[in-house]
């Protein structure tokens, strides 16, 4: 489901990435481990398609995105990657439902049908009282999941996840790790996290090590 072969990155003289080679298939769950500056943040960004490589090539869902020019380009992000970040990225003047159903309205979708889907999405997370509150109103794990429901509002092909429970205590971090797992089983979404935290890695289909730009393992 997607494919990275030979993906290289440097800046200025830093090589980052030196020749990554990678494999993940449709509904796994994979996590990428490794020590700060191995090179993970930056592989993750090129699979996502908010950064390019110097060298090789990626294919999601049968498609070259790099093929394709910047209005493609960003339809296709749009469409077939969710993303979730550790400090959520919500926008603080808007609600709740209202950070959930912006990608949605940027794929030009009606408001009225992604609000149905943001509150079903909503409810399904348990989160549907706090709809209308905005994110200083919210604890750190709801933030979080809001930020899952945005990343799963266009229904994509993969969500990327970069430390996404980095910034959360241990129960909360709980959560989020299984909820990855519940939503994979029900939407048979494909994941790939980078993470530090062992025992979300440990959970996953595949654990993938990272050192010096490659993977080691």
């Amino acid at each position: 489901m997607l494919i990275a072969k030979e993906i290289t990155k440097s800046f200025e003289s830093l090589e980052i990435l030196k020749g990554i080679n990678l494999e993940i298939n449709e509904g796994e769950i994979v996590s990428i481990v490794g020590s700060s500056g191995a090179g993970k943040t930056t592989l993750l960004q090129i699979l996502g398609t908010l950064d390019t490589p110097d060298a090789g090539m990626i294919s999601l869902d049968g498609v070259d995105p790099f093929s394709l020019n910047a209005r493609q380009l960003s339809s296709f992000r749009n469409q077939k990657i969710g993303f979730i970040f550790q400090f959520h990225q919500l926008l603080p003047e808007f609600s709740a439902l209202e950070n959930i159903i912006l990608p949605a309205l940027i794929q030009g979708r009606p408001m009225k049908d992604a609000k149905m889907e943001a509150m079903e999405l909503l409810e399904m997370l348990d989160l549907t009282s706090r709809a209308t509150h905005r994110p200083n109103e919210l604890s750190g794990g709801e933030q979080q999941r809001i930020a899952v429901a945005r990343s799963l509002i266009n229904k994509p092909k993969v969500i990327l996840a970069d430390e996404p429970s980095g910034n959360l205590d241990s129960v909360n971090s709980k959560e989020l790790h299984q909820l990855f797992f519940d939503l994979r089983d029900q939407f048979k979404q494909t994941f790939i996290i980078v993470t530090h935290n062992n025992e979300l890695a440990n959970m996953t289909d595949r654990k993938l090590q990272m050192a010096d730009g490659m993977i080691i393992e």
